[in-house]
């Protein structure tokens, strides 16, 4: 069966995934439209869904709000366009003109549909792409535009997508907010009348929100319930726009960039927009994130096949007092505990001692590392581990060799101060010549010390967004300067197939489907306080899974928030993403490196369930009582729940735990007590997990199915 058809009758464009359809025309005027997008529906349904455009009698109201497929600025619409257009001689405006369309089923089990427009005056073409799979119901649209003239084109807003949601007795938005250190802080609230804007202006992602959205009628819950949502793969500005209308009618429009900023088009240039991906889910905010959680596994990571490293980092061990004996004694105690990776962090290079020298002069600081870092990469190997580095690739310190030799090559305005955040200033990657640069010592980093892994870092937002001796550079810069990192991380994967990094932006500054497409994996938050990172990880995982999530193990009190809670908590809380250590392991204890040394041991019999199974949040999250996270396997045959319980309440009712995606019928055993338990009865009627009393318990508990002869009672 093909995934996307068309009506002969109505010209109706249905587009078919798993569980969900996706349905457009072109009206009678030649403007893309909305049909439909939620559960399945058959040609012929969707074909009585196509009613006509009809001119609005009353004058005030002009074409609806919602329901193009790219609202365009001109003519009588009046909400957010998602393209908006200045031509040389200063006007602006854009008439849909069709000129073709074609599917594209090249890929076995994925098609593309791609919709080709002009407008009617200018000669500027507009393709609308769309992606359907067989495997997933998440659906990818982009745009492309492209100047067919001889004059310049200014694209004021460029969007990737505009998406429609049905008609609903109401609506409600859900997203993140946040900053450092308290990133994907999750929000869940009524979507209010007129516009509300999601971005970021800083040149990345950023930690204050992610350009993500759910959308539900207020309903939803974790278990059931209609939800829309969509997610932008870019690593730069980026503004999402969502519109209720007073007609009652909800939608929205994404893309890259910001207010006051506009993407160049010479004669002659095309402009490819990144994907906006989105999913419709009848089984609750749950579903949803299990969804997305499969999608990014199966077509956004290169490598999610494989199971992750658990990972030691030295930075809240040593800070900046890096030398080859006191790592090598950190990466004895490491391989002690089972760690499988070592990586280094800031501090081996240049002049750096503190964040005020050094940054931009990649090589080993003689005096630390006389022999390089061969030396220790080779000793860490013979170890038992794999070796990693932190680097800073985009960012340069005014004191050193680097800038002093190209004082020109960061991102400033002529005249006007270089404002200087964490003492440094942002390289500008626009730049052919920089990005270039950057391959090169990077490669040669790699492939000289025997490097495994980078912990890839971005310290600051951009400041003076000035790109001098360009006409345009201050508009192509935010662009271009993403698309240079994308080709730096490409080639570096290319020329290194063994290599694998974790993007990190000050924490969570910079992860989005765009930059997991380019790495393996994200680090979360620099926030290692287990408590906090509950939350922030909870919020993390509505859209992004725990295969990219890492999560570290690091001393009390911890170093942001002065807060202690036992080893055992610590653990627990970083075994549901991507294990790692931070702690100054020269001073843990025997007793405590013992400790660890098992729960490390235990991550890795439980990993494969983490890193590729389905994730269930269960519990009270944001209450007195018991809150979880649950990872199951595809087939339902196995499971692990960590649980969580900050402080006990006198009084409080214990409320089991009702686990989910278990098989029915089936009875698993508890691979620590022995206790059987019927699925069943962990489903509808719940498991007490029995936490120890006191502050900050927590507790693993894996099930595994048991043939079914032989009864066993719960």
């Amino acid at each position: 069966m093909p995934l996307i058809t068309r009506s002969p009758d109505t010209g109706v464009w249905l587009l078919t995934t798993p569980r969900t359809s996706y349905a457009l025309r072109i009206d009678e005027t030649g403007a893309p439209c909305h049909v439909a997008w939620g559960p399945r529906l058959t040609a012929e349904e969707a074909d009585t869904l196509a009613a006509p455009f009809t001119e609005p009698s009353n004058s005030f109201e002009g074409r609806p709000a919602v329901g193009e497929e790219l609202p365009v600025d001109g003519g009588t619409r009046y909400g957010p366009p998602s393209l908006q257009v200045r031509y040389a001689d200063g006007s602006r405006a854009f008439e849909w003109e069709p000129v073709g369309h074609r599917v594209d089923d090249a890929a076995p089990g994925r098609e593309e549909l791609v919709l080709e427009f002009r407008d009617r005056v200018v000669p500027l073409s507009v393709a609308l792409h769309y992606r359907v799979r067989a495997d997933t119901d998440v659906i990818e649209r982009w745009t492309v535009l492209r100047n067919d003239g001889d004059e310049r084109v200014d694209l004021l807003r460029a969007d990737s997508a505009a998406w429609t949601l049905p008609p609903l007795s109401d609506y409600r938005l859900s997203h993140v907010t946040g900053q450092w250190s308290a990133e994907t802080r999750r929000h869940r609230e009524r979507l209010p009348h007129g516009e509300t804007v999601l971005t970021s202006r800083r040149g990345i992602t950023s930690h204050h929100a992610n350009p993500w959205t759910m959308l539900d009628d207020g309903t939803a819950d974790e278990e059931q319930g209609r939800v829309w949502s969509t997610a932008l793969a870019w690593s730069g500005s980026w503004r999402i726009t969502v519109q209720r209308t007073p007609d009652g009618r909800a939608g929205l429009t994404g893309g890259v960039g910001h207010e006051g900023t506009r993407v160049p088009l010479a004669p002659g240039e095309e402009f490819t927009t990144p994907v906006s991906a989105g999913l419709f889910s009848d089984g609750g905010f749950g579903a949803a994130s299990r969804a997305w959680h499969a999608y990014v596994r199966t077509h956004v990571l290169r490598h999610a096949d494989e199971t992750a490293p658990v990972l030691y980092n030295s930075w809240e061990a040593t800070g900046f007092d890096v030398d080859e004996a006191s790592q090598l004694a950190l990466a004895e105690r490491a391989a002690r505990l089972g760690v499988e990776l070592y990586v280094v962090d800031d501090g081996w290079f240049g002049a750096r001692r503190s964040d005020r020298a050094g940054l931009g002069d990649w090589t080993p600081t003689p005096d630390r590392f006389p022999d390089g870092l061969r030396p220790l990469s080779d000793a860490v190997r013979r170890l038992g581990m794999r070796f990693g580095v932190w680097v800073e690739p985009e960012m340069v310190n005014p004191d050193s060799d680097l800038y002093r030799a190209h004082p020109d090559w960061v991102l400033h305005l002529p005249g006007r101060p270089r404002s200087e955040l964490r003492n440094q200033l942002v390289l500008n990657f626009a730049r052919r010549d920089v990005a270039d640069w950057a391959f090169d010592w990077l490669t040669r980093l790699v492939a000289e010390h025997r490097v495994d892994f980078l912990k890839w870092d971005m310290n600051r937002v951009f400041g003076e967004s000035g790109w001098p001796g360009r006409e345009d550079g201050n508009d192509r810069l935010w662009t271009r300067y993403v698309h240079h990192l994308y080709g730096v991380l490409d080639r570096l994967r290319e020329a290194h197939p063994e290599l694998r990094i974790e993007t990190c932006s000050g924490g969570g500054g910079r992860i989005d489907l765009g930059i997991l497409a380019r790495t393996d994996q994200a680090w979360t938050s620099d926030n290692t306080d287990a408590v906090d990172r509950l939350g922030i990880q909870r919020g993390f995982s509505q859209v992004y899974p725990a295969r990219v999530m890492s999560a570290w193990v690091t001393d009390v009190p911890n170093q942001l928030t002065r807060l202690s809670v036992p080893l055992s908590f610590r653990f627990h809380v970083a075994m549901a993403g991507l294990l790692g250590v931070g702690g100054d392991l020269t001073r843990w204890s025997e007793e405590e490196l013992s400790e660890a040394a098992e729960l490390v041991a235990r991550y890795k019999e439980i990993r494969h369930l983490v890193q590729h199974g389905d994730q269930y949040r269960i519990g009270d999250p944001y209450g007195d009582g018991t809150s979880a996270v649950q990872y199951t396997a595809p087939d339902g045959s196995e499971a692990v729940v960590l649980a969580f319980r900050a402080s006990p309440r006198h009084g409080s009712p214990r409320v089991p735990l009702r686990l989910r995606g278990l098989r029915p019928g089936a009875r698993f055993r508890d691979t620590a007590t022995g206790a059987v338990h019927h699925a069943t009865v962990l489903t509808e009627y719940g498991l007490d997990v029995g936490l120890p009393s006191g502050d900050w318990a927590s507790a693993l508990i894996h099930l595994e199915r048991v043939p079914d002869e032989g009864s066993a009672k719960s």
